[in-house]
């Protein structure tokens, strides 16, 4: 058994690269994968050096096939199935919750539990050829956990399709619905992805950390109570010295010098 279902990397620019890398079981959410997974993300936010995190997978065929089914259909008692469930909801919250921007680099099928750490993440970027769904319902379950996440991010009609079907769409699909945000050939994927990677991170880390806490909070709010807390934000912005070295740029025709203040 490896020593490490995931592989961690931070690069010069602050670019994190969590990889799934447990190609044996398709990289199947299981309850080590996720403990592995939530403490590197863990790790990522509390890091000032990382500006973005970016979530891959080691096997170019698949991202994830999702949850464990073995785990699923095991004797283990029903309430220490319910306690190893809180790690799906605590990824997905720790992705809204990182501060900092991410990207999920979807270089092979996105499945199930794993449809919903895409959907997690803030940016997707799909390999060509790949497919995303929820095909649980097919061995007799159904996606209940990421049917919130699919809901927020995909019209109700299709949403209940891929819920109740099972069916795959392509990554040109997902991309008609707005779920990704480009669809790559393969042999410019990883150029791509790095290429998004190093745009979003050359950003004011402080200003984006601002921002991605305003979005977390004020997505479900209603719209009276959001324009109050999203007001408050921006005037809070204007105290910073990145606004300002961000306008002084621009106006000079340089680029920015973040300080993180």
């Amino acid at each position: 058994m490896p020593s490490s279902f995931i592989r961690y990397e931070r690069d010069a620019r602050g670019v994190a690269t969590i990889i799934l890398d447990d190609p044996a079981s398709r990289n199947a959410l299981s309850d080590r994968l996720l403990d592995e997974l939530i403490d590197r993300l863990a790790q990522a936010r509390a890091d000032d050096a990382v500006r973005l995190v970016v979530l891959a997978s080691s096997d170019d065929r698949v991202f994830s096939s999702g949850g464990d089914l073995k785990a699923f259909a095991s004797d283990t008692s029903t309430i220490e199935k319910y306690a190893g469930l809180d790690r799906f909801p605590r990824a997905y919250r720790l992705l809204g919750k990182l501060g900092k921007p991410s990207i999920c680099a979807a270089g092979g099928d996105v499945l199930a539990g794993a449809f919903g750490l895409a959907l997690a993440c803030d940016l997707i970027i799909a390999r060509e050829g790949v497919r995303f769904g929820c095909p649980e319902i097919n061995v007799g379950v159904f996606p209940f956990m990421i049917s919130a996440l699919i809901y927020r991010s995909v019209p109700r009609a299709k949403a209940n399709e891929l819920m109740m079907t099972g069916r795959l769409i392509s990554a040109d699909e997902a991309a008609q619905l707005q779920m990704v945000n480009a669809v790559v050939p393969s042999a410019q994927f990883d150029a791509e992805v790095d290429r998004w990677a190093g745009l979003v991170a050359s950003r004011s880390p402080l200003l984006m950390r601002m921002g991605k806490d305003a979005l977390d909070a004020t997505r479900d709010q209603p719209l009276d109570a959001a324009l109050v807390h999203l007001q408050g934000q921006l005037a809070l912005a204007f105290t910073t010295q990145d606004i300002k070295e961000g306008v002084a740029a621009f106006r000079e025709k340089r680029e920015p010098r973040w300080s993180g203040r």
